[in-house]
């Protein structure tokens, strides 16, 4: 591939993905893998400026890439976490610790609140730098221009001191976050879980009018770096930021003994349903600063702070009503409705209940009061049956075997233990198996979002996979009613849907949306069978001898191609010119790597992971997502990252993409 094609490929990708995060709201990749993607964009158009291109993704004057998003900077100071404690027992250890070294210690406990830690830097009394804490250690992001758009972020102090470096977290109060989720209902777009999850997401947005929008908060709560200005303690140093009109934590305590740490501790815990943010803890710090240089830290955490983690809350409730719901995949789960409690920060109504077997363990009826939690302080599960509270006449539940979406009988998994409906065009699976269908790790219709696919299916032109390839013949109507947006977008993903149609036959396999068969499964059948004829005709014991096949698997192979709607379908893609035989050449598979286990991470230096992966494979190689024992290789490019360090941990051999084509 030429350098003019790179540029495309890369400005493809990045409009691609920025539809899935700022128009879908469902992104594919990771923050970091996109800013790597803008990075290397960037660079690239910097180094040939004969392609640069006003309607380039990076460059477009008021679209989402107003500023270099994702540019890592080097921390002056180490942002590090703190070891965290969950018992009165590990706080009284940790202060009594503490004053047997130095018996005239004074500990500040403070809030902590749950948002997104970053640094803010100022020179000369003017704010110049906001980084994330990235790594901790080394770098973060630059969100300097969106640190800019917080009402709370202090961009001029009052002295113009030489520098200074504080520590702050940016959050959401629930009032804010509510209006946000809110509009996002409205968009029909999907909402975040909680606070915290939204504050991170608004906070590396790459259009800061749209972190103004959103209401960002700001504590500042400690300082990690200061000349021309000394403080002899945290306290002071808090004092003196909030002369400088700084927004500082609030509610800190200054004590002295163990008993009057907790008491602190414990204060903060009961204010936590009256604070109009959300708090995960407390911390406990030393308060002299040269009592923390005393104590030092470890290379991971300082020695002179702990965080004391509050138990999840926990609330009583009544279950109203158990509603079922039909995924993708045709799991029939049942969810608990109940009356709304505030839990961590959000208005709860709902829990799954998983199963028949969870229903039957918790012996859980319509009418009971239940106690809830947030697992992880995220998702909510039910803990427990209030039995005492049982109203008269209350009757143990079960699961209906029938589809409470398209009405088809529904089987039970005796290994699964879940409920399924066996009709792959119930209704309420088709958004989702289309999705799944269109989707890069199966026949990659770039630009097919949910939103396009849940307009077709209510208009009524998709009604299952077959019907993508046919959207063509009704190009203008589409247009007319903006069901894809205007001609350009309708004529671009029209040719997307063409181009589709010479995929090899695994990305169709794993289209198909049969449970059990990935893409890696679906690789291992194209190899085998060499076509989907072949494949369709294959009976179980030829199915069992392909490579990782078992009986689960291949029965649900069987079973997708004795369905009569699945055939139709079948025949309806064929006849659309969908390509139904596997392109490998026999002769360019050599069984090199037969047996042997890859797992790929970073940016290699030529090629794509993806076309790392179809490499690997057609020598006869598996690859996997993740590092593990079973792993043989490591093939790692630039900023390779956890995976590259949990190889070397575990002694597996690391390979270069070079290297890797000297074992070809």
């Amino acid at each position: 591939m030429d350098i003019k094609q790179e540029i495309e490929s890369l400005r493809e990708l990045i409009r691609y993905h920025n539809d899935r995060y700022y128009n879908q709201d469902d992104p594919e990749i990771s923050d970091y893998e996109y800013d790597k993607l803008t990075i290397k964009l960037r660079k690239l158009e910097d180094e040939h400026p004969e392609f640069i291109s006003e309607d380039s993704p990076i460059r477009k004057i008021g679209g989402v890439a107003k500023r270099e998003a994702g540019v890592l900077v080097n921390h002056n100071v180490p942002m590090l976490s703190l070891q965290d404690v969950f018992s009165k027992e590990e706080v009284y250890s940790f202060v009594e610790k503490i004053l047997k070294e130095k018996a005239d210690t004074v500990f500040v406990v403070e809030r902590k609140i749950d948002g997104l830690s970053v640094s803010l830097r100022y020179e000369n009394g003017q704010f110049n730098m906001g980084v994330t804490r990235g790594d901790g250690i080394n770098y973060g992001e630059d969100v300097t221009q969106n640190i800019r758009m917080i009402k709370d972020a202090k961009i001029k102090l009052k002295e113009s001191v030489p520098y200074l470096e504080v520590r702050g977290e940016v959050y959401m109060k629930f009032e804010d976050f509510n209006a946000v989720n809110e509009k996002l209902e409205a968009e029909g777009k999907k909402e975040f879980a909680n606070p915290r999850n939204c504050a991170a997401g608004t906070l590396r947005q790459l259009d800061p009018q749209v972190v103004k929008e959103r209401k960002l908060s700001l504590f500042v709560f400690n300082v990690q770096d200061a000349r021309g200005i000394s403080f002899n303690s945290h306290s002071e140093s808090l004092d003196w930021l909030r002369k400088q009109g700084m927004k500082v934590i609030e509610g800190y305590k200054l004590c002295r003994t163990a008993d009057e740490v907790w008491e602190a501790i414990t204060e903060i815990g009961e204010s936590r349903g009256s604070l109009p943010y959300d708090i995960d803890g407390a911390v406990v710090k030393v308060n002299s600063l040269s009592d923390r240089e005393h104590f030092g830290a470890t290379s991971k955490v300082p020695r002179w702070a702990v965080a004391y983690k509050y138990p999840p809350e926990e609330k009583e409730t009544v279950i109203r009503d158990i509603r079922l719901s039909v995924g993708r995949t045709g799991r029939i789960t049942p969810t608990a409705i109940f009356d709304t409690i505030r839990l961590c920060g959000t208005n709860v109504e709902r829990a799954t209940l998983h199963n028949q077997d969870r229903i039957d363990e918790l012996d859980v009826r319509i009418g009971d009061t239940i106690v809830v939690r947030k697992a992880g302080e995220i998702i909510p599960e039910i803990l427990s049956v209030v039995k005492e509270k049982r109203p008269e006449g209350a009757v143990p539940y079960t699961i209906p075997l029938v589809c409470p979406s398209c009405g088809s009988e529904a089987i039970k998994d005796d290994v699964l233990v879940d409920i399924r409906c066996n009709n792959l065009n119930c209704p309420a699976q088709l958004t989702q198996h289309i999705l799944n269908f269109v989707g890069r790790n199966a026949m990659d219709i770039k630009g097919f979002g949910e939103a396009y696919i849940e307009s077709l299916v209510r208009e009524g032109y998709v009604k299952d996979i077959a019907d993508i390839y046919y959207l063509d013949r009704y190009r203008d109507v589409m247009i007319e009613k903006g069901l894809i947006g205007k001609e350009k977008n309708t004529d671009k993903l029209l040719a997307a849907i063409e181009k589709s149609k010479d995929n090899d036959i695994d990305r169709l396999i794993t289209g198909f949306g049969i449970r059990n068969i990935g893409r890696q499964a679906a690789y291992e059948l194209m190899n085998h069978f060499k076509s989907i004829h072949r494949l369709r005709d294959a009976s179980y014991e030829e199915l069992i001898t392909v490579r990782d096949m078992g009986d689960i698997s291949a029965r649900a192979i069987l079973d997708f191609f004795s369905n009569p709607d699945n055939l139709d379908i079948l025949s309806r893609l064929e006849q659309a010119g969908v390509n139904f035989i596997s392109r490998e050449d026999d002769s360019q598979v050599d069984g090199s790597l037969m047996g042997l286990t890859f797992v790929i991470t970073g940016t290699l230096p030529s090629m794509g992971r993806s076309q790392m992966e179809e490499l690997v494979k057609k020598h006869g190689g598996k690859v996997s997502g993740s590092v593990s024992k079973k792993t043989d290789y490591l093939i790692a490019g630039e900023n390779a990252g956890s995976k590259l360090t949990k190889a070397q941990q575990l002694g597996i051999i690391i390979l270069t993409e070079e290297d890797l084509l000297k074992l070809l």
